[in-house]
């Protein structure tokens, strides 16, 4: 099974805005939201979702489109 060892980050822009995304392990999801919402008071979206096995090996998946606009 492939796992996540460390955050890893891109960011692109396009048409005058900035996309960033951010590949962490799901240990250190909700701190990683937290320090994003800190580092980027302007963002108008902060967009997220994960995947994972859980204990009885089913997949277990959660997103949020933070209300962006669907033509983005």
């Amino acid at each position: 099974m492939k796992t996540i060892e460390k955050e890893i980050s891109a960011a692109q822009e396009i048409k005058k805005s900035s996309f960033i995304a951010y590949l962490a392990p799901l240990a250190s999801f909700e701190t990683l939201r937290a320090r994003l919402r800190q580092q980027h008071p302007k963002a108008r979206h902060i967009v997220w979702a994960y995947r994972a096995l859980n204990e009885p090996g089913q997949i277990v998946e959660n997103s949020s489109d933070d209300g962006e606009p669907k033509s983005t």
